[in-house]
């Protein structure tokens, strides 16, 4: 593949990520710090088809392109800066992971308040706040990843 070309995707995947990322967490914090219940159910729904639909490709297209263009480039992988973006990716993933299951059960249990004329439940709650916290750490992963691939080098290396 034409290295430009590579490059693009790569840039644009990364940004579809990203975006759909704090987008989609945003209207899913924010509806559910409101407890209205239709709320957080509809934004449940929309978060979870967010990530099947955008999320998911482009997390995967990210390290497939990353590793073409460091090899188009011939970087060892060794390179500070592809090393620690590499695992910085790779704990943004073992975030992501856990926070779909978690959205798709905050869903689930949205769904049924819902059903029911309930209000939020303390099921959700709890659930909400392990999204939060897992979801925060691979915003800020995600974040360093960022300033990686712009500096090439490591912030806190001379």
């Amino acid at each position: 593949m034409d290295y430009l070309l590579l490059k693009w995707v790569h840039i644009l995947s990364s940004t579809i990520l990203f975006g759909a990322g704090v987008g989609s967490a945003f209207h899913l914090f924010a509806s559910s710090l409101r407890r209205r219940i239709g709320g957080v159910a509809s934004s449940s729904r929309n978060v979870v088809l967010a990530d099947w639909l955008l999320t998911t490709p482009t997390a995967i297209l990210q390290p497939v392109t990353g590793l073409a263009l460091v090899h188009e480039l011939e970087l060892p992988l060794s390179t500070p800066w592809v090393a620690w973006s590499l695992g910085l990716y790779a704990v943004a993933v073992a975030c992501w992971l856990p926070v779909v299951v978690i959205q798709i059960r905050m869903r689930k249990v949205a769904e049924a308040a819902e059903g029911q004329g309930a209000p939020v439940p303390a099921a959700y709650d709890r659930l909400f706040h392990w999204w939060t916290g897992l979801g925060l750490a691979a915003f800020f992963a995600f974040l360093l990843i960022f300033w990686l691939m712009v500096g090439k080098q490591l912030p806190w290396a001379d």
